[in-house]
């Protein structure tokens, strides 16, 4: 069966980046849709960003767009999240999943399996 590992998430500061990582065992990651979503604080968990099998479309959050970006390596079976330019608005436990795209969709992408997350902390 499917399991995603995410990794990457620490305290960073205001204006920093960080990369995060999915890696994707017991299945080809090439079989999936692979995207992040992230649950801040006391908040419900939302969409972030996906990605289709082949890189050949991405969808992001609207007010994200622009500051994340969102790749995969089928070749190492990972997917990768780039966060640019933090704020303390986006400290959050961030998911990665997998799935497949629904073209229109809110979220994109239909949800398969759920990875365990990794904590990011933005704060002076």
């Amino acid at each position: 069966q499917v399991q995603l590992k995410e990794s990457g998430g620490r305290s960073v500061k205001p204006g920093d980046s960080l990369r995060l990582s999915c890696l994707v065992s017991g299945r080809a990651m090439s079989d999936y849709a692979m995207g992040w979503f992230r649950q801040a604080p006391g908040k419900k968990r939302t969409f972030v960003a996906a990605i289709s099998w082949n890189e050949g479309s991405t969808y992001y959050e609207e007010t994200l767009k622009g500051r994340f970006g969102i790749g995969r390596d089928n070749g190492r079976n990972t997917a990768y999240l780039q966060l640019n330019r933090l704020k303390p608005e986006d400290t959050a436990v961030y998911y990665c999943v997998a799935g497949r795209i629904i073209e229109g969709g809110n979220p994109p992408i239909a949800l398969d399996k759920w990875g365990q997350g990794t904590l990011v902390t933005v704060a002076s």
